[in-house]
């Protein structure tokens, strides 16, 4: 009998391991919204003036191939994000409005950690990846003609993975990505935008 009882702890044991490790060869999509939040002081251009990026929240889109247990490669896409933005003086008075809108397509690698001892058997992961992110519709109030470079930069990721169903989860995540982008005004170079953000967000996610 001690024998027998033996026997199945381990079966059990090794049943739960497999049920918490997302095996190699698996998909998974997220569906939800993200929110992006530029960092504050955005930089000074070149005629004085500094930059104030307001945030903005749109819905997302991402997908992830698990490459081996518990590491997947995911691509993050989105609507383009619309900001607000103002160029102040020195002594804060606003001189200038804008908008901009840009797509911020991430991809990262990651890594999904198996922890049968936290609440819900809750899953977190972290990641590290590129941010290629392009601007348009840049547009300033004294009608000049704006540009905002791409940017590629540096991407980080935490999230956790609440499961309700065996291939359903709740996602909660936060990312940093390193957006700094060159602007020009009438075709001259007037400085360094720097929005680098924080972004959070939501999302439903699906095993296949």
């Amino acid at each position: 009998m001690k024998l027998q009882s033996l026997v199945l702890a381990a079966a059990t044991a090794l049943t739960m391991t497999s049920a918490f490790a997302v095996p190699a060869g698996t998909w998974s999509i997220a569906a939800g919204a993200h929110y992006v939040d530029p960092k504050s002081d955005n930089g000074t251009l070149d005629n004085g003036l500094s930059v104030d990026v307001d945030g903005d929240i749109q819905p997302t889109i991402s997908g992830e191939y698990f490459i081996a247990n518990n590491v997947g490669v995911e691509l993050l896409a989105a609507l383009p994000f619309h900001h607000d933005f103002d160029l102040n003086s020195a002594d804060g008075t606003q001189v200038l409005t804008g908008k901009t809108q840009h797509l911020p397509p991430t991809l990262s690698v990651q890594y999904h950690f198996d922890n049968d001892m936290m609440p819900m058997n809750v899953k977190p992961f972290v990641g590290v990846g590129v941010n290629y992110t392009t601007f348009f519709k840049e547009r300033i109030s004294n009608g000049a003609d704006l540009e905002f470079d791409d940017s590629v930069g540096v991407a980080g990721h935490v999230g956790l993975d609440i499961p309700f169903a065996p291939t359903e989860s709740f996602r909660i995540d936060a990312r940093y990505m390193d957006i700094n982008t060159d602007a020009s005004l009438n075709g001259d170079d007037i400085g360094e935008v720097d929005i680098s953000p924080w972004v959070y967000g939501v999302a439903f996610v699906k095993q296949f």
